[in-house]
């Protein structure tokens, strides 16, 4: 099968405070929803490039300041977003190392998807800031890596969690190797991702967002994706595609404000695949950021990653 699942069980050591939304059980649900599919998960474990990985994004002095503060016992970080336990760290770097894995096994091949199913989740994370339940900024790191890793010139990334990644624009928005597309709720939590945010310097017109009006559901979408995101796309001519995949759209989420059904997920599974082969050889890297609805978040995750697959050439 062309479609992978990468995630580490260490990601589960992560612990929030009762009543705090982004809680292991998450995980728990999304890998219980696609081992009973039948999809092939692997449990991949530490990476051996995770520190240079996590350096070539995040200030040093951020990273020791977070290890500092979970080892010290501190109750959170930099915001109230972002609770701390003893297994923060290990469990947030963990993430990094599966999306590491993901990324290295999607390039071992062509048509191949690799979705890593990880916690906490990364696309808020500043450069030198936790935020909004952020710690390393996972995608970025591995988008990151991609380049330097595996000699790829030039990297999308297209994010549809409900909230804005401003942590992945902001590391890259400079730049016009990476290609930052976003289609999210607007005005909403973090306040960024304006339709005037378009980058700055060299990278401008490699930023692109796309703020939608809470309420918006499957035509909305569907109407970025044909007329906005894959044209823009198809331009940049991406050789790798990676996805912030955020299931906080779903019209029941009890964090987001949208409208998107059960089949609107598949869709974009089978359009960003479809995509991916016309232009990166099929190559896809995933990698799970919200999503809070614990009853539909097996069923959501089954359909985004069965569309990925049944999309593969």
């Amino acid at each position: 099968m062309s479609l992978r699942v990468f995630t580490d069980s260490r990601c589960l050591e992560h612990v929030v405070p009762y009543g705090f939304p982004e809680v292991p059980a998450r995980l728990e649900r999304i890998l219980s929803g696609l081992e009973s599919a039948g999809l092939p998960i692997e449990d991949s474990g530490p990476h051996p490039q995770t520190d240079a990985a996590i350096a070539a994004v995040h200030d040093p002095i951020y990273v020791r300041r977070l290890e500092d503060a979970i080892e010290s016992g501190q109750a959170f970080i930099d915001t109230g977003d972002n609770p701390l336990s003893p297994g923060s760290w290990r469990a947030a770097r963990a993430a990094v190392d599966a999306c590491l894995r993901a990324a290295d096994w999607a390039m071992g091949g062509v048509a191949r998807r690799a979705v890593a199913a990880v916690r906490p989740p990364g696309h808020h994370a500043e450069r030198s800031m936790a935020m909004g339940f952020c710690y390393f900024n996972n995608i970025a790191v591995a988008a990151e890596y991609l380049r330097t890793a595996h000699g790829v010139q030039r990297v999308a990334i297209f994010d549809f969690d409900v909230h804005h990644g401003n942590g992945t624009q902001h590391l890259f928005e400079d730049r016009s190797d990476v290609f930052y597309a976003s289609v999210h709720q607007h005005p909403f939590y973090p306040g960024t991702g304006s339709l005037e945010e378009r980058g700055r310097d060299a990278g401008v017109g490699a930023t692109m967002n796309v703020p939608l009006p809470a309420g918006s559901g499957d035509d909305e979408y569907a109407k970025v994706f044909e007329k906005i995101l894959l044209p823009s796309l198809r331009r940049f001519r991406p050789e790798v595609l990676l996805v912030s995949v955020g299931f906080d759209a779903w019209r029941a989420d009890p964090v987001g404000g949208m409208l998107v059904s059960l089949e609107a997920f598949a869709d974009w599974g089978r359009w960003l695949g479809g995509i991916a082969d016309d232009l990166c050889s099929g190559r896809v890297v995933a990698s799970i950021e919200g999503g809070y609805d614990l009853d539909a978040l097996s069923d959501l995750a089954v359909a985004h990653c069965q569309g990925l697959a049944d999309s593969a050439s």
